[in-house]
């Protein structure tokens, strides 16, 4: 409890008063705390309150080697090379099984990279997070790709950058049935489809009613940089009602979807993180511009009046 860690660990017994750290962190604080000197507490607890317990334990040996590295080495450094790095892809029932065994230096890398986006999403008004670590780290890894596809710096694929082709039916793209069909030979669903067709880096084929190609669209992005630009500056992170993500890590999305008519424009359109983005196309929360701005609508259920809500955390 905080008032056992205060005589010993002052700082660490504050942040738990205030309810920053878990029990889990509070174990990592700890065992840091064994092995660095007791003015560097405050370093450690801001590890904790930004990171998850095993990454607090990774910084922190990393804090306790920089204190100590001019120390004589116990042994001379082990001359056998680092494995190989490995990885597997496997489809498995419509879903994409990945197997990985980094070295040490690769897989730090990784860590600290997926770490701050495995976080619980802060409550917005639906209660905590409830997907499980392994569900978090998941959804990480996807937004990860996500970023990765924005970064247009990916190596060329048949002469091409990188890109996805989905194919489907216009009638059912319109009325939200059926499935598409992804390059890989996977099926998606139509509503799955719609909010991927938010994103960069996708090709239609659209299919008319005897299966002959209505249209291929050529590869471009749905958001082009100037638009993009523009929803960043307006929006500066995502625009759901309490969410604090970056706009790195948000898609544009459009109010009135391109497959019902709606325009690629800065009116038409808002940046949501990969997590809000599938929440509006997946659920009854609505977002409508006024007067310019982003205004969401949240379902009967959870306000019966449906009171219209915007995002204050990135418009402060």
């Amino acid at each position: 409890t905080g008032s056992e860690l205060a005589p010993v660990l002052p700082l660490t017994a504050e942040a738990v008063a205030e309810g920053a750290l878990s029990v889990e962190h509070v174990a990592a604080v700890a065992a840091v705390m064994k092995t660095v000197p007791a003015e560097h507490e405050a370093t450690v607890v801001g590890y904790a309150r930004t990171f998850e317990p095993r990454t607090v334990r990774t910084l922190g040996g990393k804090l306790a080697y920089s204190l100590y590295q001019d120390d004589p080495e116990p042994r001379e450094p082990d001359p056998t090379p680092p494995p190989a790095n490995e990885h597997s892809l496997q489809w498995k029932n419509g879903r994409l099984e990945i197997r990985a065994k980094l070295d040490k230096v690769t897989g730090a890398k990784y860590e600290a990279l997926l770490d701050p986006l495995a976080k619980p999403r802060p409550d917005t008004g639906e209660g905590p997070d409830p997907r499980t670590r392994s569900q978090r780290e998941g959804d990480a890894l996807a937004e990860l790709i996500d970023l990765m596809l924005r970064a247009d710096q990916l190596p060329e694929h048949g002469g091409e950058p990188v890109t996805m082709t989905v194919t489907m039916r216009y009638e059912d793209l319109v009325k939200q049935v059926g499935e598409a069909m992804l390059d890989t030979g996977e099926h998606l669903p139509a509503d799955q489809l719609r909010r991927v067709a938010c994103d960069a880096g996708i090709i239609p084929a659209v299919l008319g009613g005897e299966g002959q190609p209505l249209d291929i669209g050529r590869k471009t992005r749905t958001f082009p940089a100037r638009i993009r630009r523009a929803l960043v500056l307006r929006d500066r992170g995502c625009a759901f009602p309490g969410c604090d993500r970056p706009p790195r890590h948000c898609d544009g999305h459009h109010v009135r979807h391109w497959a019902d008519g709606g325009d690629t424009s800065v009116d038409n359109a808002v940046l949501l993180c990969r997590s809000h983005h599938t929440l509006i196309h997946q659920s009854k929360w609505e977002v409508k511009m006024t007067n310019g701005i982003p205004t969401f609508y949240p379902p009967a259920w959870l306000d019966p009046q449906r009171r219209p809500r915007r995002n204050l955390i990135n418009t402060a």
